[in-house]
Order: structure tokens, then sequence, then C-alpha cells
């Protein structure tokens, strides 16, 4: 259950009925840019708002699915990853999905307030693992060169959890690329909510998925719960607050 907050000028709360779906499927639309966005999994998530207390205008929100050891089949994710090594995951996961802000706020409460209302939800329910789809924009992989040789350098899955490669067409960053990263160039175009799991000790897969239909390139992104730094825990909880 994802208890509803107040922090500053923000509201973090979980949609309760269609209307409310049907607004988060509307920022996403904005957000990504395409007409509609909507699939089954919607109906299996609890979707969470992040809204201005004046006005109630939606600013940010995405969806969590929970799921019990050995059933990461279930997730989103493994419709593109081939996810066997993490079925023997010893704990709770959590997916989070379709993770959108309003293109035309800039605010950086909303962010901090966005991942409030998470890490209340994850100490609450003793989730072990945070795991999701982190996307670059556009399917040019060549934007993305110094990012994609930092992931390799620095942040790739463990052997034992590693994701494989299932989809149809991936690229293979991890094997093909040696270059040495330009950490100012790779931080300027990584993704920001892929910025936000590597600071709490994320890791990735070694490919990236190339989905046309979304525009996209994503990878695998999982964090161990336990394993996050403690200084960023400190930070992370100070804003949520008492679950």
């Amino acid at each position: 259950m994802v208890q509803p907050f107040e922090k500053g000028r923000y509201r973090a709360r979980a949609a309760s009925g269609a209307a409310d779906l049907a607004a988060c499927r509307a920022l996403r639309a904005r957000a990504f840019g395409h007409e509609s966005d909507g699939d089954a999994f919607d109906a299996r998530c609890t979707h969470v708002l992040v809204e201005e207390i004046a006005g109630g205008r939606l600013v940010c929100c995405y969806r969590i699915l929970p799921l019990d050891a050995g059933c990461i089949g279930d997730s989103y994710a493994a419709q593109y990853y081939e996810l066997s090594a993490l079925s023997d995951f010893p704990g709770r996961m959590v997916e989070m999905g379709r993770f959108c802000l309003d293109p035309f706020v800039h605010d950086p409460d909303v962010l901090r307030i966005a991942w409030a209302a998470l890490t209340r939800y994850v100490d609450g329910n003793g989730v072990g693992l945070l795991f999701g789809c982190a996307s670059f924009q556009g399917v040019d992989k060549d934007r993305y060169l110094d990012a994609f040789a930092m992931l390799r350098a620095r942040h790739l899955a463990p052997t034992r959890w590693l994701p494989r490669v299932k989809a149809g067409e991936v690229f293979r960053y991890a094997a093909r690329l040696r270059r040495k990263p330009d950490a100012r160039r790779a931080m300027r175009v990584m993704p920001p909510l892929l910025k936000t799991y590597l600071m709490m000790g994320g890791w990735v897969s070694d490919h990236a998925v190339v989905d046309r239909d979304m525009n996209t390139l994503h990878v695998f992104t999982g964090v161990e719960i336990g394993a996050i730094p403690a200084a960023r825990k400190r930070l992370l909880r100070a804003v949520a607050g008492p679950a």
C-alpha cells in the first residue's frame, strides 16, 4: 500500500480510480511524445501520482508492480530480458516503470517527493530488489557511447544476477565498446532516472534493447536495497520520513 503524504508544495498518493489512471496515461503520452500510452500491465500495477497541493496538477507519475521471489518472469522487463538468474533472488522485488515528469515542470522537489514515496513503500514492505528499464531517448546509440562506456566500466550487474539477451534487436555495448568514457559527456547524456539508480548503487544489463515502438534504447537496471550506500539512504529517508 502506498501511503499518501505531503511535503512542501506537493502531494504523493496512489491512484484511486479510472480518472487517475487516465491522467497518468495522458502525462506519459506528453512526456514520451506519443499519442497515447497504455498497456496490459497498467491494470496489474499500483500507480503513484505526484501532484501540486494547490490545484491538483499532476506533475509526475510512475507505476510499481510487487513480485514475490521466483516471479520475475511476470514483470514488464521480462518481455525484453531473459531474467532466469534473478528467479533465485532471496527477497521481495518491485518493478518500477513508466516513470515520467511533466516536461514543463523543472522543480527538483518533484523528483525528491517521487523517490520519497517509493522509499516509504520499500521500507514498509520489506522490498529487497527494485528494478526496471531505464531508457535513453531515441535509438541512435552513437549519441550515448560515452554513457554506455561508463556503464560498462563501472556499473555492470553482478554475474549471478546478469540479465541475458532475449529481445530481437540489442546493442551489446559491454562486448563491443573498448573506449575509455569521458565522464563529463557521459553524465550529460545519462537519463536522470538512470543517474538516480546509479547513485543508489544500481547495476545494469550488459546490453541495451532497441525499442523502436517506444523510440528508446533501454537497459535493465536493478538496485539491491541492502547495498544502497548509507549516506544515500539517509538522504532518501530524510525526505520520506517514517513509513
